[in-house]
């Protein structure tokens, strides 16, 4: 019985000394973690030896979160640059302020435009927008420009012909954008649409687009076209983001490419 008892309390002293060491560990493990947070450099990434063909994956955890403070405001492209914001991502509002001047264009993912009937549209996604975020962006950026970006959200064909089809439906969604964005304080849009219909009606497509981007620059605001990549079409076709283009990229609008990488 008295051995019984003298192997149940070593048994406790054990226990008690592993809990101990285990919280000891934790916390030399908590302070290594924090020790791979670096400081704010006064170097760049160049300068400190970062950019290689051979990157270590300590190096980047040691470093993935400091940056040179000193060159937060200098650009090394003379170029628009184009920066999307996602709601679900936070992080990305802070890079937004923190690194503002090295975009010319903020685009935060925020809005749809609903057709719901002969004339009426409906834009849904403002509970996103953020007034605040916005002037904090632009107290530290002088120059950047805000566009959110805007889906046309659950369109079918017949709403898009039937847009295509009357003039006056293209006048009364371009001045509710307009409308929209002098309401909320926007600089102008990215509008996702292209490839919506495929290799169709691209120029009726372009048509409605010309009229909304004459509508925002005749208030002084932006419009940026998101074009994809070429594919293939079943019949052979090419559906390519800059076929039939010409005359949109003549006016005054902006127009992006986005490249999609091939996979293997």
């Amino acid at each position: 019985m008295r051995l019984l008892s003298t192997l149940l309390f070593l048994i406790m002293i054990c226990w008690l000394a592993e809990g101990t060491l285990s919280k000891t560990d934790a916390k030399k493990g908590a302070s290594k973690k924090l020790e791979e947070k670096a400081l704010h450099s006064d170097k760049n990434v160049q300068n400190r030896g970062l950019v290689v063909v051979d990157p270590k994956a300590k190096d980047i955890i040691l470093e993935h979160k400091s940056y040179c403070f000193k060159e937060i405001k200098e650009r090394h492209f003379s170029g628009d640059v184009l920066g999307y914001v996602t709601p679900w991502n936070s992080h990305g509002y802070d890079i937004a302020k923190i690194f503002g001047n090295k975009f010319t264009l903020i685009s935060p993912v925020w809005l749809q435009v609903k057709r719901r009937g002969k004339e009426r549209f409906q834009f849904t996604g403002l509970h996103d927008a953020d007034q605040g975020w916005m002037k904090d962006v632009r107290k530290n950026s002088k120059n950047i420009k805000i566009v959110p970006r805007i889906l046309f959200d659950g369109w079918t064909y017949q709403d898009f012909e039937s847009v295509f089809g009357s003039e006056d439906e293209i006048e009364e969604l371009s001045n509710n954008m307009v409308l929209l964005a002098k309401k909320e304080n926007f600089d102008g849009f990215v509008v996702e649409v292209w490839s919506q219909l495929g290799n169709r009606k691209q120029t009726e497509l372009i048509h409605l687009l010309t009229h909304l981007s004459e509508a925002l620059h005749e208030a002084q605001l932006k419009l940026i076209l998101v074009i994809p990549p070429a594919v293939a079409s079943e019949g052979g076709n090419i559906c390519s983001g800059t076929r039939n283009l010409t005359e949109f990229a003549a006016g005054e609008s902006t127009y992006g490419t986005i490249l999609l990488a091939k996979p293997d």
